[in-house]
């Protein structure tokens, strides 16, 4: 999961806790939304700490060539 979905989550588990005032049978909105947000949070530190922050490990290699002459 990257930082991107994992901030989408966020906010819509944000939403669906703090911003929607319905109700349903069987399905409580704002345990929904807490429970994305939980989850968001989950992958973004998973994110983070995998990859190393935005830099991650992408473009991190450098390459050396040695001529002989």
């Amino acid at each position: 999961m990257g930082i991107g979905i994992s901030v989408f989550l966020m906010a819509v588990g944000a939403i669906l806790a703090f911003a929607v005032d319905a109700t349903t049978d069987g399905v409580n909105i704002n345990t929904v939304g807490v429970i994305l947000m939980v989850v968001g949070a989950l992958g973004l530190l998973t994110t983070l700490v995998i990859f190393g922050g935005w830099n991650g490990r992408r473009g991190s290699d450098v390459v050396v060539e040695e001529r002989r002459l």
